[in-house]
């Protein structure tokens, strides 16, 4: 392979990166601007890009640690500062220092989690799951929020265009009230020690191939039926999915070692 061709491959990730930070830069402006749906879009495709930097990397081979680097400040940009700036926008400023509070502590531990994160990665090693909530995880939580919540907007003016499921929507002012807590426990889920699936190194069987092909053709009928609803209930699910496996496998430990206090509990 020639120099030229091996320094265009591996300049092939980093583009995906830059795409990543550039989409976070034009959802903090969008943010500032008030045009919050805007804002949230940006920063799902600042998602994609995320998703596919690191794939094209491995697959061509091209991993580095610039990469690694690069793609930890564009994470901090996409999934800490904007996600930051744009709840502080819609739902925080009214909190006065509260408010400010939260943002800036979001932002903080999306930092220490990356900065982790980095230290993990040195091994070279693809991990079967993250010590701690993935950034892109945690804001894409609040990114669908603020995208099913701008629909509820429409929906109360007439101008709504997309399908939604009713009974979420209805919900959508209680989710409003609920943020500011919520992003205090994304930001304390980012720093913590509980284990979340990663998809990186998942290995299936033909059968479980078969079940999965089903199950992504039904997901993906939900994401075009109801878009934005859907994706904000997915990754709910995702920040949960850790803490009650979590839970589940401390009560185990309870049970085995204090079976007559978890029964006397339980009655």
């Amino acid at each position: 392979m020639s120099k030229k061709l091996k320094k265009g491959i591996y300049i092939i990730p980093s583009l995906f990166t830059c795409g990543n930070i550039s989409c976070g830069c034009l959802s903090v402006i969008s943010s500032i601007n008030g045009n919050f749906t805007k804002a949230a879009w940006l920063l799902m495709f600042a998602i994609a890009f995320d998703m596919m930097d690191g794939r094209i990397a491995r697959l061509t081979k091209t991993t580095s640690e610039f990469g690694v680097q690069l793609d930890s400040l564009s994470d901090l940009t996409s999934f800490g500062i904007a996600p930051a700036v744009m709840m502080y926008q819609l739902v925080l400023n009214s909190m006065g220092k509260v408010g400010k509070s939260i943002a800036v502590l979001f932002i903080l531990c999306s930092a220490l989690r990356l900065a982790k994160f980095n230290v993990r990665a040195n091994g070279k090693e693809v991990h079967s799951s993250f010590m701690g909530l993935p950034t892109p995880a945690s804001a894409g939580l609040l990114i669908s929020f603020v995208l099913s919540y701008e629909l509820f907007i429409a929906g109360l003016d007439q101008s709504l265009t997309f399908k939604t499921i009713p009974i979420l929507m209805k919900n959508m002012p209680v989710f409003f009230k609920t943020m500011p807590v919520m992003m205090g426990l994304l930001s304390l889920l980012m720093v913590s020690n509980i284990p979340y699936v990663s998809f990186k190194k998942m290995e299936f069987s033909k059968p479980k191939v078969f079940r999965l092909l089903i199950l992504m053709v039904f997901l993906i009928w939900l994401i075009v039926t109801f878009p934005q609803n859907i994706i904000f209930i997915l990754f709910t699910l995702y920040v949960f999915s850790g803490t009650l496996a979590y839970a589940a496998k401390y009560w185990k430990i309870l049970k085995k070692f204090y079976p007559s206090k978890v029964k006397n509990n339980g009655n």
